[in-house]
């Protein structure tokens, strides 16, 4: 039978892909490439496509590893060209009949049923240690039952607003969301507060209660898994404990939101990195977030250890970085429309404003980066619109101004240079000593330039003032930091985030 060029290329792809997992390539480089669809072969190129730029940027980078696996797999020499196309995915529908409560009590009651029954129907199971005997706990008395969410919320995926920012992470969620990806184990979303992570947690966690009940999906934060553990450790009966446990290991998908609240926390850490490797032994999804990637979470003091930063980042890790304008514009419409609408429908009269789209592209100008802060500013705008119109009048520029001012002061916080250091050091676990001294070690020259240009960044001082500062440093030399941390930005994404967070943090 004769193969259609399109499926030929399929094919191929699917050799090119499989060779490459084979060997020793980047996860979430590859993880990119699964995403892209084959097109086209001839003429000694070979043709994919992908809705995303970043991706298409990776891939760029990536193309002479990729084409030795093309040449392996095809016998001849083929350029690969990444071509961006638009292709959006389709929403995943996320409504549910019944609330997550209710089904996640009647799938919790079957499973304590099975276990009430297993005696008399199943294999005998290994005798448990007399000081933690092995019981169904009743549904009203689990304390994960709480996690899951009462009502229909509206954190899901059809109501996420998708930008280049944040695509990635998006479709990520929706292939764990729907178990189509068992790679992505497990899914590590990391970037600062306020940029959409908590909205992909809970909208996977929706999905997966409306549409697959049978599987049991538990949210937590970091500061309530925390709170689990050590209520645990401190009830006077020996059992809690292995309860905890057995909760916890009952867990088909559990979500993590905010782990770096875990930070610190030793025997936090072990009971997680001891759940942890049991859920993912046995074919359970595992979701995590943090304000920070894993590699960021290990350093300081009291950062996680390797152990647990090289278990945190062994599946898909990705990040979502701070709204460009074009997001905000889509944001601050998407936000408005949203709003109005949901007015009408419950009959709240405050929100039925009307704002000109002159006015929501100046919102999109004057708004900040927290996707939070940015939909309570159109809420604000939206009922600021509405006084007005009762009294005759409509939403002015000056109104627009005036509530993000409100939103975002321009006011800065004094930084000094003392305090820039104190935060690298922590941030890196060095000594002021080392940071400020003639040591060349590699593990000391990042912080050093790190904060040198930070220094730079957030400070007036001359140059000459922040080489005094660092044990009496050249012009020349502080030069060097400056250029030093400017190209590496450029270059790595990661280090750029990374550097970003800290400047928030002491700006903060």
């Amino acid at each position: 039978m004769e193969v259609s060029p399109n499926e030929e290329a399929r094919i191929l792809w699917d050799d090119v892909l499989d060779l490459l997992r084979s060997g020793d390539f980047a996860p979430a480089v590859l993880a990119m490439l699964e995403s892209c669809t084959p097109e086209r072969m001839g003429d000694g190129e070979f043709h994919i496509s992908t809705g995303t730029r970043f991706v298409k940027l990776k891939i760029d980078e990536n193309a002479p590893a990729i084409e030795e696996c093309l040449k392996k797999a095809a016998f001849e020499d083929l350029k690969l060209v990444c071509d961006l196309a638009d292709s959006k995915r389709a929403p995943i529908q996320t409504n549910s009949v019944q609330t997550g409560a209710q089904i996640a009590r009647e799938q919790l009651e079957q499973r304590q049923e099975a276990a009430a029954a297993a005696p008399a129907s199943m294999p005998a199971a290994p005798a448990p240690r007399p000081s933690a005997p092995e019981k169904p706990v009743p549904a009203d008395e689990n304390p994960l039952i709480e996690a899951i969410p009462e009502n229909d919320s509206k954190l899901t995926f059809d109501r996420f607003v998708e930008g280049d920012e944040n695509q990635i992470a998006l479709q990520a969620a929706k292939q764990v969301a729907d178990g189509a990806n068992k790679s992505y184990n497990p899914l590590f979303i990391y970037g600062k507060s306020g940029l959409g992570k908590t909205h992909l947690l809970k909208a996977i966690q929706n999905y997966i209660v409306a549409t697959q009940p049978q599987r049991l999906c538990v949210y937590r934060t970091g500061t309530e898994f925390v709170s689990d553990y050590v209520q645990a450790m401190t009830e006077k009966d020996a059992t809690a404990r292995s309860a905890l446990e057995r909760h916890y290991h009952s867990i088909d998908v559990l979500i993590i939101d905010d782990i770096q609240q875990m930070v610190g926390r030793e025997g936090t850490i072990n009971f997680f990195f001891n759940t942890f490797n049991f859920l993912r032994d046995h074919g359970k999804q595992i979701v995590l977030a943090a304000d920070r990637s894993p590699m960021q979470l290990g350093m300081g003091t009291d950062g996680l250890d390797e152990r647990v930063t090289s278990r945190i980042d062994s599946g898909f890790t990705i990040g979502i970085e701070q709204p460009s304008y074009e997001l905000k514009l889509k944001l601050v419409k998407t936000f408005y429309e949203r709003m109005r609408q949901d007015a009408l429908d419950e009959h709240i009269e405050d929100t039925i404003g009307t704002i000109s789209d002159e006015n929501l592209q100046l919102m999109a100008e004057k708004s900040g980066t927290n996707i939070r802060v940015i939909s309570g500013f159109v809420q604000s705008c939206l009922m600021m619109a509405h006084r007005k119109e009762l009294k005759g009048g409509h939403l002015t520029r000056e109104d627009v101004i005036t509530q993000a001012s409100l939103k975002w002061p321009t006011g800065q916080k004094i930084v000094t240079i003392e305090q820039i250091q104190k935060a690298v050091e922590a941030y890196y676990g060095v000594q002021h000593t080392d940071l400020i001294g003639s040591k060349r070690n590699k593990e000391l020259m990042e912080p050093r330039h790190v904060a040198i240009w930070l220094s730079r960044e957030l400070t007036d001082n001359t140059l000459a003032d922040i080489g005094k500062k660092f044990g009496g440093r050249s012009h020349a030399t502080v030069m060097h930091s400056l250029k030093w941390v400017e190209e590496l930005r450029k270059e790595n994404r990661i280090f750029l985030q990374k550097v970003d967070t800290l400047a928030e943090e002491i700006k903060g």
